[in-house]
C-alpha cells in the first residue's frame, strides 16, 4: 500500500468551494470529536471515484508543524480575511476510514448530509486520505463502469420488461442514483439487488431512504410497493443462471426491512431454487426477526448480512430506535444461520473513535466469540459524525485503539474471521 513520504498539508475551501492547500499546517484528523495528527501510514492516495466535500459552517483544524499543536483556521490564511470551510473526502467503495475530517462547527452550521467524512490532505501534487482498502474486489470500482454501456443495456432491459415493476424500479436506481448494485445488475454481472420492502420496523437515525422532513435529506427514494414473487424471480433467476460470481441480495438502501416481507421472499426463494441452484441468495437485514430468518434459511437462503452500528445494546438501540426488537434478537438471527451452516456477515458501521473505543472493542470481541459470524464488512458510517455521537449518547472512556491497531488486534484474536466490504459469492 502506498503512503506519502512526508506529512500531507491542510486543505480548505473558500466560500465558492475552491479547494486550496496550506503548507504551513499538517492535515489533521478527528476521532470521536478529538483532533489527532495522523501518521504518514494512515494516508493513502485519494481513491479513484472518490469525491471531495466542502463542509459548510465548519472551520478546518490543522497541526502546527513546529510545536505540534492543533490550530483552528477560521479565515483565509493567505490574508484575504474571507471565511473558509473545512473539506472532507467521501471515498469510493471498498475503502474504510481511519480518521474523520477535523473541524470546528459553528452555531448555525447545517447538519451534514448522509455521507461519510474522511480526513484529507495534500502532498506531492495530489490528495491523500486517511483510510485503507478493505476489499480487493473490483465490483464497484469506478473504472468498471462505462456510462454509455450502462445506458444502452439498461434501456434495452427496461423496454423488454415493462410489466416488471421491480426491474423498472431498479432502472431508476441505476440511471437516477447511479446505484452500483443496480448498474451491475443491468450489466449482467456479480451482485444484483432485490429491494422488496416499503416499510421498516426501525427508525434508524442514519436511514438513507427515509428521513424526517427538514432535518436531513434521504439520499434516495424508498421503494413504494412490494414486488410479487414472480417479479423478484424475473430479476433473480436469469441473473443467477448467467452472471459471474452471481449473488442476488434482498435488503437494499432503497427500502425498509425485508424481513417484514418474509411471505413474499420465502415464495420467491423457493421458486428461484426450483429453477437454479447456482449462485448465492443473500439477505441484507437488521436481523430483527429470528423466526423469519429460520423460514428463509429453510427455503434456500445461504447468506445473511447483519447491519449493526455497535455490539453494545445501548448504542444499538439509540441508533436503530427499534420497533419491537432488541440486539438479543439480532444475535438470535445470527445463531439461526450458524445452526443451519449458512454464511453470516456483520455489516459493521465504522466511525473512528467509536468503533475502536475500548468498550466497543470488548463488546465486539464477545459477540464474535459467542456467535462466530464468518465475515465483517467494514462500512463507513454515512452521517454527520457529531450528530451521530449526540444521538447515541456516546461516552468516550479512554483513548481509542486507533483503527489500524483495532483491525490488527481483531485479526490476531480471530484468525478465521474474514474481512471485506462486499457480500462474497459463497457458491
Amino acid at each position: 500500500m502506498i503512503h506519502p513520504a512526508g506529512q500531507p498539508s491542510l486543505v480548505f475551501a473558500d466560500k465558492e468551494g475552491n479547494i486550496t492547500d496550506f503548507p504551513d499546517l499538517h492535515a489533521a484528523g478527528m476521532s470521536a470529536g478529538d483532533v489527532v495528527l495522523p501518521a504518514k501510514e494512515d494516508f493513502i492516495p485519494l481513491p479513484a471515484g472518490s469525491e471531495l466535500f466542502v463542509l459548510p459552517g465548519r472551520f478546518p483544524v490543522g497541526y502546527d508543524q513546529e510545536n505540534g499543536e492543533a490550530l483552528l483556521v477560521d479565515e483565509d490564511p493567505f490574508g484575504s480575511g474571507d471565511e473558509i470551510q473545512a473539506v472532507a473526502a467521501f471515498m469510493s467503495p471498498a475503502h474504510t476510514a481511519v480518521l474523520n475530517s477535523a473541524y470546528q462547527t459553528t452555531e448555525k452550521a447545517p447538519r451534514l448530509p448522509l455521507f461519510a467524512y474522511t480526513a484529507v490532505g495534500w502532498y506531492d501534487g495530489k490528495f491523500w486520505t486517511t483510510a485503507f482498502r478493505s476489499d480487493d474486489d473490483i465490483r464497484q470500482d469506478a473504472d468498471q463502469f462505462d456510462q454509455q454501456t450502462i445506458n444502452r443495456k439498461t434501456s434495452k432491459k427496461l423496454e423488454k420488461h415493462k410489466e416488471n415493476r421491480l426491474i423498472q424500479h431498479l432502472g431508476k436506481c441505476c440511471l437516477t442514483y447511479g446505484c452500483p448494485a443496480a448498474r451491475n445488475y443491468f450489466l449482467g454481472r456479480w451482485e444484483a439487488p432485490l429491494p422488496t420492502s416499503p416499510t421498516c420496523n426501525a427508525r434508524c437515525i442514519g436511514c438513507i431512504s427515509l428521513q424526517a422532513s427538514g432535518k436531513c435529506s434521504a439520499t434516495q427514494d424508498r421503494i413504494q410497493f412490494v414486488p410479487t414473487a414472480a417479479e423478484i424471480c424475473g430479476v433473480a433467476i436469469p441473473h443467477l443462471q448467467t452472471a459471474e460470481k452471481a449473488i442476488v441480495s434482498f435488503g437494499q438502501g432503497c427500502e425498509g426491512e425485508p424481513l417484514l416481507q418474509t411471505d413474499t421472499i420465502e415464495r420467491a426463494i423457493k421458486n428461484i431454487r426450483k429453477k437454479t441452484d447456482r449462485g448465492t441468495i443473500n439477505l441484507n437485514s437488521n436481523a430483527s426477526m429470528p423466526d423469519s430468518v429460520k423460514r428463509l434459511v429453510d427455503s434456500g437462503l445461504n447468506s445473511l448480512r447483519v447491519s449493526i452500528n455497535s455490539a453494545q445494546e445501548t448504542y444499538h438501540t439509540n441508533y436503530y430506535r427499534p420497533q419491537g426488537f432488541s440486539l438479543q434478537d439480532v444475535c438470535k438471527s445470527i445463531q439461526v444461520m450458524k445452526n443451519a451452516d449458512a454464511f453470516v456477515s456483520l455489516n459493521y458501521f465504522i466511525l473512528p473513535g467509536v468503533t475502536d473505543s475500548e468498550n466497543e472493542f470488548n463488546a465486539l470481541r464477545k459477540l464474535l466469540s459467542t456467535f462466530k459470524p464468518d465475515r465483517i464488512q467494514l462500512r463507513n458510517l454515512n452521517m454527520d459524525p457529531e450528530w451521530y455521537l449526540r444521538s447515541i449518547a456516546f461516552n468516550p472512556s479512554v483513548k481509542p485503539l486507533g483503527m489500524r491497531h483495532w483491525l490488527s488486534e481483531i485479526k490476531h484474536e480471530f484468525p478465521e474471521l474474514q474481512f471485506g466490504y462486499y457480500n462474497p459469492s459463497i457458491r
